[in-house]
């Protein structure tokens, strides 16, 4: 019985929300497209006393793989203005990655880009895809969104700006474009 009363709250969370997203929707007939371009750099650590990426699990013959194939690793990064960590933080990179290649060292990502400072915070965008980590330049589709990035869609492009592997860091510069109303 104890469990009943919380059902009716999160039932009545829900369609709350689902009203606010119909007056959204019925709004949005009359919103323009909408094309926002973003720059900033994503900053992962995986050592030392905070990492921001930690390894959550791994196959049986991961160790053995050139390509540390089946490796899952959650991340939970600072993103920022500047390659500089000390710049202004305008979000996290939140979200999990695996390494998928047998053949080449390629991740299988799926984040989100949450904003917590600016004229974004408190929206979101959500990327989906394949990060060849080897490739100079990567691309990642923007498959959605939240807040002012409500329905987005887009690609996100990065590249490695610094990388050291010793010291578990890594700074990624990023370039996307969304398509949002």
């Amino acid at each position: 019985m104890e469990k009943l009363p919380f059902f009716l709250i999160l039932l009545s969370l829900a369609m709350a929300a689902a009203n606010e997203a119909d007056e959204w929707l019925s709004n949005r007939r009359q919103a323009k497209k909408k094309t926002t371009r973003l720059h900033f750099y994503h900053h992962e650590i995986t050592s030392g006393k905070n990492p921001t990426a930690v390894q959550v699990a791994q196959a049986a013959s991961t160790n053995k793989s050139p390509t540390l194939f089946g490796l899952v690793n959650i991340m939970d990064d600072p993103l920022t203005e500047g390659p500089e960590l000390t710049t202004k933080l305008v979000g996290r990179g939140q979200g999990l990655y695996a390494s998928a290649g047998l053949d080449e060292l390629s991740l299988l990502m799926a984040w989100t880009v949450v904003f917590n400072n600016g004229e974004y915070s408190g929206s979101s965008l959500t990327i989906l895809g394949r990060n060849p980590t080897s490739h100079p330049r990567r691309e990642m589709s923007i498959v959605g969104g939240t807040g002012v990035f409500r329905l987005a869609r887009g690609v996100l492009t990065f590249r490695t700006y610094f990388f050291n592997s010793s010291a578990g860091v890594a700074v990624l510069e990023v370039d996307a474009v969304v398509i949002h109303f």
